[in-house]
């Protein structure tokens, strides 16, 4: 079995910063560390999109796949925080959302096969 999952962040809104995102997400610039760090957690598929200043990322991970457990492996690999923190000089919090925070998972409303 498959769990998927939807989450969304806002970029700051500046055209040279959205760029230079991009760029560090282009394929073979991510860090193989962080790479590595998104499979051992269960991680299958991963994409990322964007539109203006907003990502949208969607996960497919195994069944036994948590955000917590993923959470606890990023603390302990300096290379994911190093990543982590270079990151956030382009995010910003979705509005509404407390400042500093990230990702934010997104509920599904619909589902054509069900």
């Amino acid at each position: 079995m498959m769990k998927q999952y939807c989450l969304t962040l806002d970029l700051k809104d500046d055209p040279e910063l959205i760029n230079e995102y991009k760029k560090y997400h282009a394929k073979g610039n991510v860090w193989p560390q962080v790479i590595d760090s998104i499979k051992q957690a269960g991680i299958i598929d991963m994409q990322i999109y964007l539109l203006g200043n907003r990502l949208f990322m969607t996960i497919v991970a195994t069944d036994d796949f948590s955000f917590a457990q993923k959470q606890q492996m990023d603390l302990m690999n300096n290379k994911v925080q190093e990543w982590e923190a270079l990151m956030s000089t382009f995010q910003q919090a979705l509005p509404g959302y407390e400042l500093g925070s990230k990702w934010q998972l997104m509920e599904r409303i619909f589902d054509l096969n069900e």
